[in-house]
């Protein structure tokens, strides 16, 4: 099979194609043929071996993947040849096939394409657990979405407009808020065109009832200073590279609250819930993620090169793996 292997750490052009023997099916494991895998911030920082987990080299990189079943280990894996599924990873997913274990995976819904199934997995589950489950986003709220331009901010607009929030979108260019403004953002914010707090005083004169911030860096403080009191401040990610210093009297003050993501810290009952209410909001067509740019396997440096520079709106996909 054909596979995107990182031979060293480093930066995405490190990244070479190479025919690899297919992986032997393990005990319990389910092969899946990939048909697109999509694009994230950490396969960059593991190809640079700065993620939070470490990856001995080489190893293919790719974490979101959409496929079709092609063999089983001959236990009840719970699926069968030729079932659509969704998967995720730390890596794997950037080649032609990929075994994985049946609970990293999930049939794709009638109705919904394997490019939009690569698309919504880890962005779409981000943006709507933290949604729903940390940041308590109701109809009305006001909400602030910082990175609102790439994969888990743009999802995090399309699914808090989806809730009957008031979106004020923060990016840094008028691309990515283009597409904010197309995906329910009421209000759209240049980070780069003055200072951010008091263009967020000026939008949400108010306060806003939460932040959902993947970005971290200089972006994070006056976005924490834009909520009303008691509102919810939820940190996702550091996209920016930059893990931010938040003062803490401002908390006090304002008695707000803080909280970091993570899909472990969800209820059970609310995941359920979460997942189900995600999985009709793309079953219907009401929420469709947006691809921006599309790779074939051979390009996956280039994929992953736009990504790790910021420049991509919405998911990237690599395709033809």
């Amino acid at each position: 099979m054909k596979a995107a292997v990182c031979p060293r750490y480093g930066p995405p052009e490190v990244l070479r194609i190479e025919e690899l023997p297919s992986p032997a099916l393990q005990p319990g494991q389910v092969r899946v043929r990939v048909v697109a895998a999509a694009v994230n911030y950490p396969d960059v920082l593991l190809m640079a071996d700065r993620y939070q987990m470490h990856v001995p080299v080489p190893f293919i990189p790719g974490s979101e993947f959409a496929g079709t079943v092609t063999e089983t280990s001959g236990t009840d894996a719970g699926f069968a040849i030729g079932d659509r599924v969704a998967g995720s990873g730390m890596f794997g997913a950037f080649a032609q096939e990929v075994c994985v274990s049946p609970g990293s995976l999930a049939r794709i819904p009638d109705g919904v394409d394997d490019r939009t199934a690569a698309a919504s997995g880890v962005a779409h589950r981000t943006a709507y657990h933290a949604l729903r489950s940390m940041a308590r986003v109701h109809s009305g709220d006001d909400v602030v979405i910082l990175g609102a331009g790439g994969g888990v901010g743009l999802a995090a607009v399309q699914l808090a407009a989806a809730l009957g929030a008031q979106v004020t979108a923060v990016a840094s260019s008028e691309e990515k808020l283009s597409a904010a403004r197309l995906y329910g953002a009421s209000k759209v914010l240049n980070h780069r065109n003055g200072d951010l707090r008091t263009a967020l005083r000026q939008a949400v004169p108010d306060g806003a009832h939460a932040v959902i911030d993947p970005v971290g860096g200089e972006l994070s403080e006056p976005a924490l200073r834009s909520l009303r009191r008691g509102g919810r401040f939820v940190t996702v990610g550091y996209a920016s590279g930059v893990i931010p210093r938040i003062p803490l009297n401002l908390l006090l003050v304002k008695g707000i609250h803080v909280l970091g993501f993570q899909f472990q810290d969800v209820s059970s009952e609310e995941f359920v819930r979460n997942e189900d209410e995600l999985r009709s909001l793309l079953a219907s067509g009401t929420v469709v993620p947006h691809v921006g740019a599309v790779y074939p396997l051979s390009q996956a440096a280039e994929a992953l090169r736009l990504v790790a520079d910021g420049r991509a709106v919405g998911k990237v996909l690599i395709v033809g793996c």
